[in-house]
């Protein structure tokens, strides 16, 4: 770990700390949402429940890591010896990003015979991306971290594909509302995914992996984008889920209006 400023320190320290805040925050809005959706869009919040609880988990234990990778001396912050374990990312992204995808899923107009290989094919995907990327993360060398981002970029441009044209049909089906924020959220799945790979990049591009601006720069992108990316995004399926939900209530009378009038 190299040596930092107090600022540069505190900015991590803060960040970290308002990320652990945004997750629990948003594990209870989504607890609490739960009863709000029709049942059969339950299960999305439930997994939007899972995603901030694990990565709650996982900052609060990142934010430990973090300080005790420091000890201040002379008015700056000096490497303790402890080690700074940034494997908690991977392993809460390992967990969580198959989840987001299964939520998207969730709430869409998919038939059961597709919905499975779908779902399974897009996990699959997701899994490797984020396997293949923590070599890189952990590399001494630019050239070895370029190249396993390289690798990791391959199984998120499937996705990319999936989203934008595997699922354009299902999307094309939704009328209102529903169909407008499912539009909506393939494009804060890619800017925020998208995001990722560009805070991977940034060491290559200030030229030292281990270099104080590079670690810093790097905590303080991954921060960002998890929240928009478990946060913001948990919120969107909400409010998927819940125009979905009123659109069936509002259409509910209609149905059974016609059905009262096909039995007589």
């Amino acid at each position: 770990m190299p040596q930092l400023t107090t600022g540069e320190f505190s900015l991590v320290y803060n960040l970290l700390s308002f990320t652990l805040a945004a997750m629990l925050a948003s594990f209870i809005f989504f607890v609490l949402s739960r009863d709000s959706v029709a049942p059969q869009y339950r299960a999305a919040l439930v997994m939007s429940s899972l995603v901030v609880a694990i990565a709650g988990y996982h900052y609060f234990r990142i934010f430990n890591s973090w300080n005790d990778a420091y000890t201040i001396s002379n008015g700056v912050f000096v490497p303790s010896g402890q080690l700074y374990n940034d494997a908690y990312r991977y392993v809460d992204w390992f967990l969580t990003v198959p989840l987001l995808i299964a939520e998207l899923i969730a709430v869409m107009k998919i038939p059961n015979g597709k919905r499975g290989a779908l779902t399974a094919r897009l996990v699959v995907a997701a899994a490797a991306m984020i396997a293949l990327g923590y070599p890189g993360e952990i590399a001494t060398t630019t050239a070895t971290r370029a190249i396993w981002g390289t690798a990791s970029t391959i199984p998120f441009l499937y996705i990319v594909y999936e989203l934008f044209v595997g699922l354009g049909p299902a999307i094309q089906a939704e009328v209102g509302q529903p169909k407008i924020l499912l539009r909506n959220i393939r494009f804060l799945l890619l800017g925020t995914w998208g995001f990722y790979p560009i805070v991977f990049m940034l060491p290559l591009f200030l030229g030292d992996v281990k270099g104080a601006t590079s670690v810093v720069a790097v905590q303080i992108g991954y921060c960002i984008a998890d929240v928009l990316a478990k946060c913001g995004y948990g919120l969107m399926i909400y409010a998927i889920a819940r125009a979905k939900t009123q659109a069936e209530q509002a259409n509910a009378p209609a149905r059974a209006a016609e059905t009262v009038v096909a039995g007589h």
